[in-house]
């Protein structure tokens, strides 16, 4: 009655923190040096490591899926609301400017 079905357990499975690490990362480990070299240690460094996994992308290609997702849709919508506006006649709008000659 009225709600809604869920599925037994979560939908996505967490990874456990232990499978980040920094050690095939090297701007990671060149960061962890730079701090070290200032007497500083970033323990919660391990969580940036999923941003350079070979899946995620690289940062340019995270930038073009962000801005040009979709972009072929609305490019060939466009191009299909064009081609039906000229087939139906409606391209070109009067705007009333009467007594004048062309």
């Amino acid at each position: 009655m009225g709600g809604h079905e869920h599925a037994h357990g979560p939908p996505y499975k967490i990874p456990p923190y232990s499978q980040f690490t920094t050690k095939d990362i090297p701007q990671l480990q060149e960061l962890e040096k730079a701090l070290a070299a200032k007497g500083l240690k970033d323990p919660w460094i391990r969580n940036e490591a999923w941003r350079y996994h070979p899946g995620f992308g690289t940062r340019l290609t995270r930038a073009r899926k962000f801005f040009f997702r979709g972009f072929s849709v609305g490019l060939g919508l466009t191009v299909v609301t064009v081609a039906f506006d000229k087939l139906l006649g409606g391209g070109g709008h009067e705007h009333g400017h009467e007594g004048e000659e062309h």
